[in-house]
């Protein structure tokens, strides 16, 4: 049933496909979407088998994308400035582990934020490490447009950190507060 369905279609999930992931990825993605396509035993509790297509081909993109997500914060560099943008005091493991997810997720938060052009740029610059030429060939952009939106993800995503930081006190600052100056 999927066969003819997903021949049809393989243009259209690709267009879907690339609004998510990097263009090197996409093709993978859909052999994928086409893989679990196949594995499917029992298709007649499927209403509609095109959106169910969709639905598979979109949830792969985005599980990507977040396998991309760690995989761009396992390679920052500067882990003392990461850390001091990101006020983390706490000694104690399991917070650190706590307050590391939550920083995470804000990091992602503020990727996800960039204006898509800006996103994948940035993404395909931080994550996969492609050079700046790299990606203007693939994209087919000039290197100087590659820069201006890698600085503009760049500021974008540490005024970000920096603006939600700054609504969020330390555990010294709370015992300071409230006048608990031993520990």
């Amino acid at each position: 049933m999927f066969h003819k369905l997903f021949l049809v279609s393989r243009d259209s999930i690709k267009r879907v496909v690339a609004q998510i992931v990097p263009p090197h990825d996409i093709e993978d993605i859909v052999q994928e979407t086409y893989v679990r396509l196949c594995q499917v035993n029992d298709d007649t509790k499927i209403n509609s088998p095109k959106s169910f297509m969709y639905t598979i081909a979109r949830n792969l993109a985005l599980d990507y994308q977040k396998q991309a997500y760690v995989r761009l914060f396992d390679k920052v560099d500067d882990w003392q400035e990461f850390e001091q943008l990101l006020n983390v005091d706490a000694k104690d493991e399991v917070y650190q582990k706590i307050e590391v997810d939550h920083e995470f997720s804000n990091f992602c938060e503020a990727i996800r934020l960039l204006p898509t052009k800006t996103r994948k740029i940035f993404v395909l610059k931080k994550v996969y490490g492609y050079s700046q030429k790299e990606i203007a060939q693939q994209l087919t952009l000039s290197e100087n447009t590659i820069e201006k939106h890698i600085s503009t993800g760049t500021k974008r995503c540490t005024l970000f950190l920096r603006k939600l930081n700054q609504g969020i006190k330390t555990s010294q600052q709370v015992k300071l507060e409230k006048g608990d100056h031993h520990e």
